[in-house]
């Protein structure tokens, strides 16, 4: 096997053993960045030469025996992470030469963990997307398929580690924006409960919706991954003193017992190939011992009309601070999408409109949380499909907000109500990747990764890659 296409695990293992060097292990991902970025166009900015300086740097140190829990494993960062002294833009020609004066809690937290980081990758612009078209920068590509959309809005990042372009990657998920491009990447993706990670130097979309999560090839990969980024930030408020487990030790203990939800709102309407996925899925969980139980979230309905008033009135709030005075190009250079959720946003935060819209989808979001409280109380987990369609054509929903927004069904009220989401693959379809994801409640990551890791280890998707091993 390559040594790009390792996972973190095994790489630190063979890191350990010295069967390789950092700098081999970064070079190999280079090279891969270097051989499918120019039409994958997962990457805005490649962090080459810093990357081999730090990956020098994890050689000293695994030389000395320093243990590390991401001593040089190359990471890629969305580009929307404030990373010191390297370019940041969000994908937006608005930011198109900032380069910010410090880093984000999550960076710098991966560099303590002795984690290279190999470059900033692309996304639907300033969050504002589901296919990963969005971007300022131009479309990011399905390595699977280079005709249709990798999923967005943390695409490029989603596609670097698909790809072999690095082990693992940060992203962002505000209504989905992890879990659909993991879903339509073949890999793991997570979106922790709204806290769990620290939003500190993030490019805020909607702040009360943002979660910081991350993409990698296993479970048991995205369990050490949240070991190092979950916890209490003095830069975060949102950040509560909840502690942090290691989130690896309860991975082999099966789930023989597990009571696991299935919403019936969540498979009306779904297309049938996702389906019968779905239903393939949900007996491979009742095999290993899960007891598959029927549930109703009777206000899922709601759950797009609430996000798309409650997401864009804090968008332009957030985007209000890009003026061009203090940094960035002026407000013209706002893409359409950008533009589209200013407006929205603002109209429904205006006089005379604030109580028939936003106030009213405020309390529709505390009914969506009692539904999955409720819920809690009769099973462990919820499992769903991730999309209620497969993976559609680069220019199929472009100019189609609406049938866009609507992709995001399954993901959204996940987001609302605070509670931590896992994306795992489920199989093929038509060759390309599908996935279903596992809901729990708030701080209940330790769960999804047992659940995960053993649907995953029966199923063995994730060991299909794009190109060969």
């Amino acid at each position: 096997m390559k040594l790009n296409n390792l996972t973190i695990k095994k790489a630190m293992q063979g890191l350990k053993d010295r069967q390789y060097s950092s700098v081999e292990l970064v070079t190999a991902c280079l090279d891969q960045i270097r051989m499918r970025n120019q039409n994958l166009n997962a990457f805005i900015t490649v962090c080459e030469d810093k990357a081999l300086e730090q990956a020098k740097q994890a050689d000293v140190l695994i030389k000395d025996g320093q243990d590390l829990p991401l001593l040089g494993i190359p990471i890629a960062a969305k580009d929307i992470f404030s990373t010191k002294g390297v370019k940041t833009t969000a994908a937006s020609k608005v930011l198109d030469s900032y380069i910010p004066p410090y880093d984000a809690t999550v960076i710098s937290k991966l560099k303590n963990a002795g984690a290279v980081i190999v470059g900033k990758t692309n996304l639907d612009a300033w969050a504002h997307g589901s296919s990963g078209e969005n971007s300022d920068f131009g479309a990011v590509k399905n390595p699977w398929n280079e005709e249709y959309v990798p999923g967005g809005s943390s695409s490029g990042s989603a596609v670097s580690v698909t790809s072999g372009m690095a082990l693992a990657a940060t992203g962002t998920d505000t209504g989905g924006s992890i879990r659909l491009p993991a879903s339509f990447t073949n890999i793991v993706g997570l979106k922790p409960t709204y806290g769990r990670v620290s939003r500190y130097g993030i490019i805020a979309m909607a702040s009360s919706l943002d979660c910081v999560g991350h993409f990698t090839k296993t479970v048991e990969d995205s369990a050490l991954f949240l070991n190092v980024t979950a916890g209490k930030d003095s830069f975060d408020a949102t950040t509560p003193p909840e502690i942090v487990p290691d989130y690896l030790k309860s991975l082999p203990n099966g789930i023989n017992g597990l009571r696991i939800g299935v919403p019936k709102e969540y498979i009306e309407g779904i297309e049938p190939e996702i389906f019968n996925n779905f239903k393939s899925s949900l007996k491979i969980l009742g095999k290993l011992g899960a007891e598959i139980i029927n549930i109703s979230l009777p206000n899922t309905e709601y759950g797009i009309a609430v996000y798309y008033i409650i997401q864009p009135a804090e968008v332009s709030s957030n985007l209000a601070r890009f003026d061009g005075i203090r940094y960035g190009n002026d407000r013209a250079s706002f893409g359409n999408e950008a533009k589209r959720r200013i407006m929205l946003g603002t109209f429904t935060l205006s006089v005379g409109y604030y109580d028939a819209y936003y106030k009213k989808a405020m309390k529709v979001r505390t009914l969506i949380i009692q539904d999955f409280e409720n819920a809690y109380k009769k099973v462990d987990a919820i499992v769903s499909p991730v999309s209620p369609t497969v993976v559609w054509k680069i220019g199929e929903k472009v100019n189609d907000p609406l049938k866009m927004y609507l992709s995001d069904v399954l993901t959204v009220n996940c987001n609302l109500a605070g509670i931590p989401g896992l994306s795992v693959p489920s199989g093929f379809i038509q060759g390309l990747p599908v996935g279903i994801q596992f809901l729990g409640p708030k701080f209940s990551e330790e769960l999804l990764f047992r659940i995960g890791h053993t649907f995953e280890q029966e199923t063995r998707f994730f060991e299909k890659t794009p190109y060969e091993l």
